[in-house]
């Protein structure tokens, strides 16, 4: 198999802390640093939350324009994808950074359980979030944790309602939603190839299931998501030392089936991006 496969690295998210692992980087500049390392370790895609000065989750986007113009500089080419998830902030607080123009945003078509609550992503929130993707043409990467959502975003795609080449990753292992199964993924597999065979598909596996997912991804002809976002360790052992180590296991995976891993450029081109400025 030789198409190439496309890492992404979630460096931050909402969640985790220095508390948890001191590798997590919750500053624009650490972020940026970790970043960095994540593209030389292979990843071309940078999924970024940001965060307060006390470590909890924001949705400011003086942050965010700073983190842009950081990895704009830094990481030359790199795709940014900014979140918009619910943890940061509420209604459409989540989308106040897109006027900032990334290359790509995360969206939720669905509501779901999380651990200790509902993500709740309304109909009409999930209207004005892709409304506003579409202004500034912004490439959705859907982020579906249930059936229902993938089948949602090709609806969604179908009808007009996305910017750009539909993009779905499977978000597996949050708790209260859906597990790691290997049926549900070959199924999710399945679904995208029927119904939207010219679309990407990714992968993402949450704490010790990051590896199992990453891998069974990359077999499978998709790409994948590492980071410390979703996972803070190597093993059960051992806590990850940076973001890069955990794409470079990825990438590792990439070797053993025989899949290059996408330079920036070359993901650009298989998502359908516009060129970096």
């Amino acid at each position: 198999m030789s198409k190439p496969c496309i890492l992404c690295c979630a460096i931050t998210g909402s969640v985790p802390t220095k508390a948890d692992n001191p590798a997590v980087p919750t500053t624009v500049t650490e972020q940026i640093e970790s970043s960095h390392a994540a593209v030389e370790a292979g990843a071309s895609i940078i999924h970024a939350h940001v965060r307060n000065d006390d470590e909890t989750p924001s949705s400011d986007p003086e942050k965010f324009a700073l983190l842009k113009e950081g990895l704009e500089k830094h990481c030359p080419g790199v795709i940014i994808q900014f979140s918009t998830g619910g943890r940061s902030g509420a209604g459409q607080a989540r989308g106040g950074m897109l006027p900032l123009r990334p290359d790509m945003a995360s969206l939720s078509v669905g509501s779901n359980n999380f651990p200790t609550r509902v993500y709740e992503n309304p109909p009409e929130l999930i209207s004005w979030l892709s409304s506003e993707m579409q202004a500034h043409e912004i490439t959705p990467e859907i982020e579906a944790f249930d059936l229902s959502h993938i089948l949602q975003a090709i609806r969604h795609h179908e009808a007009g309602k996305l910017y750009g080449q539909l993009y779905v990753q499977f978000v597996m292992g949050v708790k209260n939603a859906m597990p790691v199964d290997r049926e549900v993924f070959e199924f999710y597999v399945k679904i995208m190839q029927e119904r939207a065979p010219n679309a990407e598909w990714c992968a993402a596996g949450i704490g010790a299931a990051q590896a199992t997912v990453n891998e069974w991804a990359i077999a499978a002809g998709g790409h994948t998501r590492a980071g410390l976002e979703d996972n803070i360790r190597l093993d059960r052992n051992t806590l990850a030392p940076s973001n890069a180590a955990l794409i470079a296991r990825a990438a590792e995976l990439c070797e053993k089936y025989e899949r290059p891993v996408a330079t920036p450029v070359q993901a650009r081109e298989i998502l359908g991006l516009r060129a970096a400025t």
